[in-house]
């Protein structure tokens, strides 16, 4: 009897479990079961007109980030809101935002700085690139960038990638590199991916390759120089802050005039030395970079790259010391401080060359800012002031 008595009283209480109510979606009017099935095509037929209007409001709501992060996931939606959103968010040089990946290949806005800071860690190696959400000079920030310093026999390597733990476990995220000379007194950038059309790959030992192909690009991934940094000697040890130049292979040096345009990258097939596409914001079915009258730094006829150098500071006698004005970016005196300007060559000094284009100085023990602006991109800027942290022998 007490054997049926269990028996029984169990079939009670499976008898007794509420049975789940299948609620319809406020959205689709579907029960539960069935909105898998509809969801997708829900999104996918909303009026274009109306998806355009609402995109819309979303891309101006955020002008800076951590808002930005509904941009981002608006372009996650579908093919289509991606599409409409691709359209509405513009290139740095005009919105002055940095909003998906791509952004940081492509130049800064024409008539301000864009302003960023650089945080070192010194037990790791790591250095760290982010945009500045607030008018602090350091606060939390949208990361951008990482890079791990390499110390090899006769060089030292600064890799630069997407993530932020900087390894190249990571797939798809590395997007380039710094590498020094010996003495820590020449650098060069290398960019993954070409620059511009009929850009040349630089072969080395330590190059690894791949390639990227879809139905309208093929693209080779590799080392391309973009850029060249070199530090003068300074054997007489003279006082003073360093003097460094800047040779900017993958810019010409008419992209600083009014009218004068940059190489820009409109599209981001693959960040790393794995075959898949790492980015597809962005991807165009015509041309991987816009349409720009440059095209080599040797073969672009009267047409020469853009050349910087460091801004000179002055000597202020009443605190004994070198000064440049950072107009308040910049709090803490350090060799490492620069201004970048453009430098007119054999021909006259213009108001184009008295902009800074970028400059990068000491606000913390291991924070900096970094600003910069048009021709120059994030991933360029970046680089450059990377050389800074690196030892210079006989350079200071």
């Amino acid at each position: 009897m007490v054997q049926l008595g269990l028996k029984s009283r169990s079939r009670r209480v499976v008898q007794d479990r509420p049975v789940p109510i299948q609620k319809p979606n406020l959205v689709t009017g579907k029960v539960s079961g069935e909105e898998d099935q509809g969801i997708g095509v829900c999104w996918n037929n909303l009026p274009s007109e109306m998806l355009r209007e609402i995109l819309m409001k979303v891309e101006e709501s955020g002008s800076k980030w951590p808002a930005r992060k509904s941009v981002v996931a608006c372009a996650g939606v579908c093919r289509n809101w991606r599409k409409v959103m691709k359209e509405i968010v513009t290139t740095p040089e005009l919105s002055r935002k940095l909003t998906f990946p791509i952004s940081i290949k492509q130049p800064g806005p024409r008539d301000s700085l864009l302003q960023c800071f650089i945080k070192r860690n010194r037990s790791t190696q790591m250095y760290y690139l982010f945009a500045s959400c607030s008018e602090a000079l350091a606060d939390d920030g949208k990361f951008l960038l990482s890079a791990r310093r390499c110390k090899r026999p006769t060089c030292t390597d600064y890799l630069i990638y997407l993530h932020p733990d900087g390894t190249p476990k990571v797939g798809g995220c590395y997007i380039g590199k710094l590498r020094s000379n010996f003495l820590g007194r020449k650098f060069v950038v290398y960019d993954a991916l070409p620059p511009y059309s009929g850009a040349k790959m630089m072969k080395s030992q330590s190059m690894r390759t791949g390639s990227y192909s879809d139905t309208s690009h093929k693209v080779s991934v590799g080392n391309y120089p973009v850029a060249h940094v070199s530090y003068e000697l300074n054997v007489l040890e003279a006082r003073g802050p360093r003097r460094l130049q800047c040779i900017m292979d993958a810019i010409p040096d008419s992209s600083i005039r009014p009218g004068g345009v940059a190489p820009t990258q409109t599209h981001f097939p693959i960040t790393g030395t794995s075959t898949s596409p790492a980015f597809p914001f962005f991807r165009t079915g015509s041309s991987y970079f816009d349409k720009s009258p440059f095209r080599s730094s040797t073969s672009h006829g009267d047409d020469k790259a853009l050349f910087l150098r460091n801004k000179p500071p002055r000597w202020h006698e009443q605190f004994q010391c070198w000064c440049l004005n950072f107009h308040g970016r910049v709090t803490l005196a350090s060799v490492k401080n620069f201004q970048l300007v453009a430098c007119p060559g054999n021909g006259e000094a213009g108001p184009e060359h008295e902009k800074v284009i970028l400059q990068f100085g000491k606000v913390e023990k291991d924070v900096f800012t970094m600003d910069y602006r048009y021709p120059i991109s994030a991933f360029q800027a970046f680089a450059i002031c990377l050389s800074s942290f690196d030892t210079k022998i006989a350079c200071e």
